[in-house]
């Protein structure tokens, strides 16, 4: 049986988000929450965040499992829409700047 959490819209980029999901795939989810909490990252407490959902949404299905024999089965996170923005530069130019979202997508699953 599989829980999934979904966090759209996030004000960071993919890649960014990318870096600390790195750290927790293949980890149980219990471990992953633990590294998170003492991780230094903005995207730390993002991927926390959606990870607790996506455990409470596989315990809400069939309450019998054991929280501690989940596994995160896939994370990835996807860019999302961009917003442009132009600043003002010299001899009256503009340049670009783009301000990066991202969706982040949690599956996980019960290990029998």
């Amino acid at each position: 049986m599989e829980g999934l959490a979904k966090t759209r819209h996030i004000r960071q980029s993919a890649k960014k988000i990318r870096f600390g999901i790195q750290m927790i795939k293949g980890m149980t989810a219990e471990n992953a929450i633990r590294k998170l909490n003492f991780t230094n990252k903005k995207s730390a407490q993002l991927i926390n965040k959606t990870i607790k959902a996506a455990v409470a949404n596989l315990l809400n299905k069939d309450s019998q499992i054991d929280s501690g024999n989940i596994l995160i089965k896939s994370i990835y996170a996807d860019e999302g829409p961009t917003m442009k923005r132009f600043r003002p530069a010299a001899m009256g130019r503009a340049t670009p700047i783009m301000k990066r979202t991202s969706h982040l997508t949690v599956v996980v699953e019960n290990k029998e």
